[in-house]
């Protein structure tokens, strides 16, 4: 798929009969929204289902930290796939959307692969090694969908674009995490996984029929071309997409903003991944229980993002909004130590839950929103992905600290450890400055534009594809 082959072929046509997601922000809310939703679908199940179930079969948290670690190793991979993305592609097609439908078949096709192994709960290396490949699926389609997202949403739209975003991926963890346990109790695990495979497929409508701009081809053999706005934006060759990394990745706001999203992340991949051991091994909770509890409070938090969080971060802004949230992340998780007493109150963990899984939503909204803005358009799926990747390089080693903090410290200081890494980030959150990095970002611009101007020779040639059938 090298753009170098199709890149050159920018036509006027008409306007298609379906519309192009850059035309309407009200089509893009949806589009990704969906996206996002379907994102979720599988990791309701991977990160939160099969860990309550595993500690319902009286597997050791060491083991169910293992487990968390190694599907969330893919998400690190990041930033390897992401150059791909912005190097190769079929322009006629889009600059994001083949990738997301491959994302999204990958997704489908591989999840489904999980239903047929013969009990899971006997088989974890099985269980890891496909969760794992489910979540480099999942890869692919999270970097084309943020990618895309960077390319076509105005900047004074990414914040709510990102609530929208991320409260549909709450919505789809909710529904399958709730929807999937009592799947798994009543009929079984095959039956479980299977449905929400297919529901991923169902999806695919949303990549498979809408362009990312006008005049672009639904499908390979069908009429249309590429985008002059596309075009202009991809880069073509290696060096190009690394000089221009490294000149951003290093500029001062670039490194606080990756070191910031490492540190919240280690301390989220921990409470995460001890919330179904704890209330399941400590508090005596079933594993049916804790996934409903659990998927009806991060409803509550998805909702919340979706209509709440960026109208705030619209109103108040993205750094002020962070150093608001986290505070109060902070001082909830040391109410909840301070609370030891009161854990078998069912009511305690239920709000704790809800309060947290708010912040940690409207947190990472914009956290997702602030990457955004400092991202240079040009290799935005490498530089958003870069950050995501250190962010999940951060959630798989608090996975892993899990077991090595239970087997040394009681629970009370296992979640207080969380506030070390949350306090990190909030000190370096306060140093991050727009207007200073998006300065040095447009100089950049500019000399890259001068550079091409000098050195712009343009050689027509035409779409491969429709190349072979005039030749026929």
């Amino acid at each position: 798929m090298d753009t170098e082959n199709n890149s050159t072929e920018i036509k006027k046509v008409k306007s298609a009969p379906l519309p192009a997601l850059s035309e309407g922000s009200v089509l893009r809310y949806l589009s990704f929204s969906a996206l996002y939703f379907a994102q979720g679908l599988p990791e309701g199940i991977l990160f939160f289902g099969l860990p309550a179930w595993m500690a319902m079969a009286g597997i050791s948290p060491a083991a169910i930290g293992a487990y968390a670690a190694v599907i969330m190793i893919p998400w690190s991979f990041k930033v390897l796939a992401a150059p791909l993305m912005d190097r190769f592609t079929y322009l006629p097609m889009g600059r994001r959307r083949p990738w997301i439908l491959f994302g999204q078949l990958g997704l489908m096709a591989s999840f489904l692969s999980m239903a047929f192994i013969p009990d899971p709960m006997n088989n974890l290396n099985l269980l890891m090694a496909l969760g794992f490949f489910v979540s480099l699926s999942g890869v692919f389609q999270d970097i084309a969908v943020d990618g895309m997202a960077i390319d076509i949403v105005p900047t004074n739209q990414q914040a709510r674009a990102n609530g929208l975003m991320w409260g549909s991926k709450t919505l789809g963890i909710s529904a399958s995490l709730a929807a999937g346990t009592y799947i798994y109790n009543t009929y079984g695990y095959f039956y479980a996984i299977s449905l929400f495979s297919f529901a991923i497929l169902f999806l695919m409508v949303v990549p498979l029929f809408l362009r990312e701009r006008p005049g672009e081809k639904i499908l390979p053999w069908l009429e249309g071309s590429a985008s002059e706005i596309s075009a202009k934006l991809q880069l073509h060759s290696w060096a190009q997409i690394f000089k221009s990394l490294y000149q951003v990745i290093f500029l001062p706001i670039s490194i606080l903003m990756g070191i910031a999203a490492f540190f919240y992340s280690v301390g989220r991949g921990l409470i995460d991944t001890l919330m179904p051991v704890f209330t399941v091994q400590e508090l005596g909770w079933t594993d049916g229980h804790f996934s409903y509890i659990y998927a009806a409070t991060k409803l509550v938090s998805g909702l919340l993002g979706m209509f709440v969080a960026g109208a705030l971060i619209d109103f108040f802004g993205k750094i002020r909004m962070l150093t608001i949230y986290l505070p109060c992340l902070i001082g909830l998780i040391v109410l909840m130590v301070f609370l030891k007493n009161y854990w078998q109150n069912e009511l305690i963990t239920i709000v704790f839950f809800i309060a947290y899984l708010v912040l940690d939503t409207f947190i990472l909204i914009a956290i997702f929103a602030t990457a955004m803005q400092l991202c240079w358009k040009r290799i935005s799926a490498t530089q958003f992905t870069l950050y995501m990747a250190v962010s999940n390089v951060g959630l798989s080693v608090g996975a892993a600290l899990l077991g090595p903090l239970k087997e040394n410290l009681p629970w009370e200081y296992v979640i207080l450890s969380a506030v070390l890494f949350y306090t990190v980030a909030l000190i370096l959150i306060r140093y991050i400055h727009f207007d200073s990095h998006l300065a040095r970002v447009n100089k950049l611009e500019t000399a890259r534009l001068n550079l091409e101007e000098r050195k712009l020779v343009v050689i027509p040639v035409k779409d491969p594809i429709k190349n072979m059938s005039n030749n026929k």
